[in-house]
Formats: C-alpha cells, sequence, structure tokens
C-alpha cells in the first residue's frame, strides 16, 4: 500500500520544502558546499537531528545520496501506514475497518490540510515526513498505556520535529483526560498539564522587529484572520465530522474511537482559541511562528483512519466493487491534481534518472561544470515560475546563492536573526527581470556574485557556457 501511495501522490525529492531541509544533509557529507549564505538552511539544521540521521544511515549503508532519499521516503510513508493499522486496531474490533482506516490515509496523503500550508505527508523528505509516523505511535502507547513506549516515541519525534511532539503530547494529555478509567483526580491534573502544553512556548520568543513583522506579512497562512472561508470550512468541518464518529462509537460500542474522537474535538478548538488569541493582538506577532493551527494535520490523519474504519465497516463491506467505485476515482483525482502541481516535471522523479525539467537540467549542469565556491544569483521569485515547479536551486546544483523571497522568507520566519540579511539580499534582487549587465557586475561588486541563472533569451554581453529552451546560465565577468 505505501508503494501504491508513492505511485499516486509522485515523488519530487528536490523541490519546496527540500531546499531548506536536504542541504544540511549534503553539508554534513561535505562540508565543502556551500561556502555562502548557508545560515539559511543551517539554521533549521542546528535544530533537529533530521540531517545528522540521514546522513548518518547513507555513511553507515554506503547510498547512494538520491537512493537514501528514495528509501527513507518509502519508509516514511510505510511508517505512517503502519501508525495508521495500529490505530485502526484500537478503534475498531475488524480488519476490515483496520484496512479501510490505512486505505483512506494512502490514498489522501497529499490532501491539504486547511490552511497551514501542509500535506498529511509530502512528496518529499523532510522532517515531518519523519515526525508524523512518530506522533501516532506517541498517540498509541498512550493509548495502551505504554508509557515508556511513549516517552521515547516522544524523544525520537523531539529530535527531529520539536513544534511537532509539542501537539502530539497536548493531544495525548486531552485524552487521558477523557479515558473514565483515569481517576478524577489526575483528570484534573490532566487539564493542567494540557493547559501548560498549550501555553508554555508563549514566553519563549522576544519582540517582533518591524523588518521580521514585513516578512511575516508575506505568510498569510500565518494569521488565521486572512484564511479564506473554505480554509475556514478545512478547520471546523472535521471537528463536526469527528463529534459525530463519537456518536457512532457509543452505539456501536466502540469506547476507544468515541474517546479519541471526543479528544480530538477539544484538542482542535483549543488550538483554533491559542491561533485566534496570537492572530487578533498586533503585539503577539513573534508568536505567530508557532503556528498553533498545524495541530490540524494530526487531525486529519485521524479522521481519516477513523472515516475509513467507518466507511469500511458500515459501507463498503467485502464488496470489492464498493471498494473500487470509492478508491479508484479517489485515487485518479489526487493523482491529477498533484499533475497539475508539476505539469513540468515527471511525476516520479527517480535517481539517477536525466531531468526533463528545464530549470532542474540546468541545476544540475551547474553541479556538475561550475566551481564548487560559485555563487550565484536568481531570479528571487524563480520557484514561482511557470515551468519551475517549485525545483529548489541549493538541493540540486549544490552552490550557494543570494536569498529568494519564497523559501528563505519561511526560513526567516523561524529564525528572526536573518531578517536584516534577507531584506538586503532580496532587495538588491528587485526589478531582477529588468537586469542588465551593470547590475550584474554590482551584485558582483557588493556580494561576490560570480554565476546568474537567466530565463530566456539571456543579455548577449553575458557569457552563457550553458543554455536550454527556457534558461541559461552565465558568468558574470
Amino acid at each position: 500500500m505505501a508503494f501504491l501511495a508513492m505511485l499516486v501522490h509522485g515523488y519530487h525529492p528536490e523541490v519546496e520544502d527540500a531546499e531548506i531541509y536536504v542541504p544540511g544533509i549534503k553539508k554534513l557529507l561535505n562540508p565543502a558546499l556551500y561556502s555562502l549564505n548557508s545560515a539559511f538552511f543551517e539554521s533549521h539544521a542546528h535544530m533537529t537531528l533530521f540531517p545528522n540521521l540521514i546522513a548518518g544511515s547513507i555513511r553507515l549503508l554506503h547510498l547512494p545520496f538520491d537512493w537514501a532519499l528514495l528509501l527513507w521516503q518509502y519508509l516514511a510513508i510505510f511508517l505512517l501506514l503502519l501508525g495508521c493499522w495500529h490505530v485502526g486496531r484500537l478503534a475498531f474490533r475488524t480488519a476490515r475497518a483496520r484496512w479501510g482506516g490505512v486505505a483512506l490515509v494512502a490514498a489522501l496523503l497529499t490532501i491539504p490540510v486547511a490552511g497551514t500550508a501542509l500535506y498529511i505527508m509530502d512528496e518529499y523528505l523532510n522532517t515531518r515526513s519523519l515526525s508524523t509516523p512518530a506522533v501516532l505511535f506517541v498517540v498509541i502507547n498512550i493509548v495502551k498505556r505504554k508509557f515508556v513506549r511513549a516517552a521515547l516515541w516522544g524523544l525520537a519525534t523531539a529530535a527531529i520535529h520539536p513544534l511537532m511532539v509539542v501537539f502530539g503530547f497536548s493531544y495525548c494529555i486531552v485524552f487521558w483526560w477523557f479515558d473514565r478509567n483515569t481517576p478524577a483526580g489526575n483528570r484534573h491534573d490532566a487539564k493542567i498539564a494540557a493547559a501548560a502544553a498549550l501555553l508554555f512556548p508563549f514566553g519563549l520568543f522576544p519582540p517582533a522587529s518591524d523588518v521580521y513583522r514585513k516578512i511575516l506579512e508575506g505568510r498569510p497562512y500565518f494569521f488565521l484572520l486572512r484564511w479564506q472561508w473554505y480554509e475556514w470550512i478545512g478547520i471546523f468541518a472535521p471537528l463536526a465530522l469527528l463529534w459525530w464518529f463519537r456518536s457512532v462509537a457509543r452505539k456501536n460500542s466502540l469506547p476507544v474511537l468515541e474517546k479519541m474522537s471526543a479528544a480530538l474535538v477539544l484538542y482542535g478548538f483549543a488550538f483554533f482559541a491559542a491561533a485566534l488569541v496570537i492572530t487578533i493582538p498586533a503585539r503577539f506577532a513573534n508568536l505567530v511562528e508557532l503556528q498553533p493551527m498545524r495541530a490540524l494535520h494530526l487531525v486529519y490523519v485521524l479522521l481519516f483512519v477513523f472515516a475509513g474504519g467507518l466507511l469500511a465497516q458500515h459501507v463498503l463491506k467485502n464488496h470489492v466493487w464498493r471498494w473500487a467505485v470509492l478508491f479508484v476515482p479517489l485515487c485518479g483525482v489526487m493523482w491529477y491534481a498533484q499533475r497539475q502541481l508539476f505539469p513540468s516535471t515527471p511525476h516520479l522523479e527517480w535517481p539517477s534518472a536525466d531531468p526533463r525539467n528545464d530549470w532542474a537540467s540546468a541545476f544540475l549542469w551547474i553541479r556538475q561544470n561550475t566551481p564548487i565556491d560559485a555563487y550565484f544569483a536568481l531570479d528571487p521569485d524563480h520557484m514561482a515560475l511557470p515551468g519551475e515547479d517549485q525545483h529548489g536551486f541549493r538541493v540540486i546544483a549544490e552552490r550557494s546563492r543570494l536569498a529568494d523571497n519564497l523559501k528563505d522568507s519561511g526560513v526567516v520566519t523561524m529564525c528572526p536573526e536573518l531578517a536584516n540579511t534577507f531584506l538586503d539580499q532580496t532587495q538588491a534582487l528587485h526589478g531582477w527581470k529588468s537586469f542588465q549587465k551593470s547590475d550584474f557586475e554590482n551584485l558582483k561588486r557588493a556580494y561576490g556574485v560570480n554565476w546568474v541563472v537567466l530565463q530566456n533569451p539571456a543579455l548577449p554581453e553575458l557569457t552563457c557556457p550553458y543554455q536550454n529552451r527556457s534558461v541559461s546560465v552565465c558568468q558574470v565577468d
């Protein structure tokens, strides 16, 4: 099922946030890489053991880098589905219901989680790929009262993604409170602990500077009141369904499903309230990087496990044609949606295959034909250009570049100390599409930039040793 899920949702190891996470792994394996401007990915790498884990496995097993990423991505999907199966074992009595939950999650891996800018599982390897199944195993062991195992999974999650473990343990505390077998006094203690888990990070962040506030404004999904109406539906519709699942579970004598659904509703509303508190008063802008609405990620995973289980139990049953009527069109829609996101790129970017995307081809040429200390400048919005398909320059080219407006701005929201550097570099690239040779020479004088990547047609005054249909790679003499 993990293999089929990857076929449906695709595999793109060098897109979107891979531009932040993968260079940290590559620099551990080859410290000579990224001699300039590396703070824009190392700031994330220093907060997690994720790059150390992946780099260590590559050294230990002597794996080719690209194949290692593919195997880790497959393992992450497998562990997520395994966790969903174990949740199904706790919530349901029949194997059919358990597999229904697993199948629905597998079919919906890349469904957006309301307005959080998250999928259940991305098409590339990152910290969330491993923290998502780890949080599930925290929850599973708490429900089973295996507290030592839950603590170990929690430590593993914290080492990979410190924020996600807060969401996981917050839900576990709320579930513990709903467990009627817990003594009343302990339930009262659990309320206090839940409040502490939700609120403890709020005092850890310094006031936001004006530059930092300006950068935050470019990330509307941080601010709940700027979400679209359909994204608000994505908040409350799942909670309403979970409340209904609670009633269905009670009628069918499924006590664990009843408690887990009720706990998810309270958990979702608690973080919604926290998001409102952060969003409305301007003085709390320094807290938006906590992104409390990302608590919905766990809500969505468990929602689909429960929904798939109930569908399998009460609707699909043992009729193969009913399973086909549900899952074949659903998988087709999810596959089609992914093709629209990456229309100029193969659905599965296998290791060692020649890139069929013009931008990725140019970046690969740069890796193979430019000095390791070359310093590049690109359109600061290049990842959003038609045909680029959000491929990351650093992760493919393995060269340093000036900051961009898309991924590096996201880094700054988590690392405010980079705000002035980011603003300085992106302002230097302002008006990129009308740059002339003198502008590129100014970049060389100010920052040491000696190479640029340009959309065609390139300037005839520049020496461009590489060109394809869309892109030229040029030297700044």
